[in-house]
């Protein structure tokens, strides 16, 4: 017990993150997984969750979680595009994807106005505020992306990439 709580410590003072995500990797490798550590799905998701928590640590002074920065990129990438389109491009269902964008319009970094080709639905576009944002969110997001460069190495990542696109697309 006691070199558990020296571990503990010792691995709490360690990572961007602070302890809670560095002490439960250390804890999984602890333990006989029953052979979930050579399962895709299991791996991939422990890769996805790490990647968050720091995406989430990077962005938290920017208040914006994953969901919300892949969004305002869409929108800066289509502007003028409806919501339905862009919800559907980033896999969101429709009514969270409805929320997620009432809460952008909320702090004033998104905007909604009837299409001009379609006067049932919305054009969505970034305010200037949303373009802010964004430019601080993107060099929050390099930075991320550098981090994991020098995890695996700039082959490695794009092959990551790659596979997972594969994967994503062919499971779809």
């Amino acid at each position: 017990m006691v070199e558990r709580k020296q571990r503990a410590r010792r691995v709490g003072a360690t990572g961007p993150q602070g302890g809670a995500r560095a002490l439960a990797a250390e804890e999984a490798d602890l333990f006989d997984l029953g052979g979930l550590e050579t399962t895709t799905g299991y791996v991939m998701r422990r890769a996805q969750m790490a990647i968050f928590g720091d995406f989430l640590a990077r962005f938290a002074e920017l208040d914006l979680k994953p969901a919300q920065f892949a969004t305002l990129q869409l929108i800066a990438a289509n502007p003028g595009q409806n919501q339905s389109a862009i919800g559907a491009a980033l896999g969101i269902l429709r009514p969270n994807f409805v929320a997620l964008l009432d809460e952008l319009e909320r702090r004033g970094l998104a905007r909604r106005e009837k299409s001009d080709a379609d006067r049932r639905s919305h054009a969505v576009t970034l305010t200037d505020a949303g373009q802010s944002l964004l430019q601080r969110a993107r060099a929050a997001q390099a930075a991320q992306e550098q981090r994991i460069r020098e995890i695996l190495g700039e082959e490695a990542r794009e092959s990551l990439i790659a596979l997972s696109t594969r994967l994503w697309r062919g499971l779809s």
